[in-house]
């Protein structure tokens, strides 16, 4: 089916802010531009085009028009999502009035859908392959968070699962990311109808101390790095703060903020920007970035890990005052 020039210009000209309002984000105004609480790299100018200003995406999900932001966002074909713009704009047209209800309404219903986690695999087998082998993460580790129901391997894909939990234990929030790298490139995605203000997180109510990170799998670097089990630990799978908002509203004791952001410049600015805010709302705030060089923990520790053994030995010797 053909889209006349009106049908198209109509389908453009809509409120993309409303159009992010719509399916589930919360959109704020920064100066000339506006944003998303769940994601601050997006970019939304004069309410009809955006942009991501965030190097870990592909080409043709960096930015464009409500188009493309419904193809990104709401997993619609160019199609449908024009459909669903001119249904959005009240826009009707007796030939494709049939199209536009089996269409554009049940996209615009489905773009909403209930939070269901993946079906588990019988087996976590390829998780400790590809976190163990290709991550450098130890069997110790792994059995730490697949034994708190933290992570486990998804039966129909063999994608590791993250949980976000809220403070009663409920999952509230999941991240999947494969096991089959190709070519350097990874299937990363959030289960649908998640809520974005929980992140995949590590809870011990007795520490004042949480240490923030990006990825789930920089987290479980840090603990492989440092052993460090008794301290909370937040990934929140973006830039925005509202997982680490929503986590020191549920665990009020925590006083100390201990940033692990990545190495890249909008980890380090999102650094900065966190540091200032939470310091003005009396925390105290440590920067702890991944060692110079490296973009992240994981790419540091596997790093680490992987130098020869008389290196690595001298390496681990000098870390805890050793000599030989």
């Amino acid at each position: 089916m053909h889209f006349t020039e009106e049908e198209l210009a109509i389908a453009k000209s809509v409120d993309l802010c409303q159009v992010a309002a719509s399916l589930g984000y919360t959109v704020k105004r920064v100066g000339r531009y506006h944003t998303l609480k769940e994601m601050d790299s997006i970019r939304i100018y004069q309410r009809t085009h955006w942009f991501r200003w965030s190097r870990k995406y592909d080409r043709g999900e960096n930015g464009g028009s409500q188009i493309d932001f419904l193809k990104v966002f709401a997993g619609l074909e160019v199609k449908e999502a024009v459909f669903w713009l001119l249904d959005f704009a009240g826009y009707h047209d007796h030939e494709k009035e049939h199209d536009l209800k089996h269409q554009v309404v049940w996209k615009k219903e489905e773009s909403k859908k209930e939070f269901i986690l993946p079906e588990a695999s019988p087996t976590n087998h390829y998780l400790y392959r590809y976190l163990n082998h290709t991550r450098c993460i130890s069997k110790e580790v792994i059995d730490f968070f697949v034994n708190a129901g933290l992570i486990y391997e998804s039966k129909q894909y063999h994608n590791i699962v993250f949980k976000g939990n809220d403070k009663d234990g409920i999952t509230r929030f999941a991240s999947m990311r494969g096991v089959f790298d190709r070519e350097g490139k990874s299937f990363k995605c959030d289960v649908a109808g998640n809520d974005k203000n929980y992140g995949f997180n590590v809870m011990n109510n007795k520490s004042t101390t949480v240490i923030v990170f990006e990825a789930a799998i920089d987290l479980m670097s840090f603990i492989e790095a440092y052993r460090g089990y008794d301290s909370n630990k937040l990934a929140l799978g973006m830039l925005s703060d509202a997982p680490l908002v929503t986590f020191l509203k549920e665990h009020p004791q925590v006083r100390t903020i201990q940033l692990c952001l990545d190495n890249d410049a909008p980890g380090r600015e999102a650094t900065l920007l966190l540091r200032h805010k939470y310091e003005e709302l009396g925390y105290q705030v440590i920067d702890s970035p991944p060692p110079a060089l490296f973009k992240d923990y994981n790419e540091w520790l596997v790093s680490e890990k992987t130098k020869p053994v008389e290196e690595y030995a001298e390496h681990i010797m000098v870390k805890n005052g050793l000599t030989r």
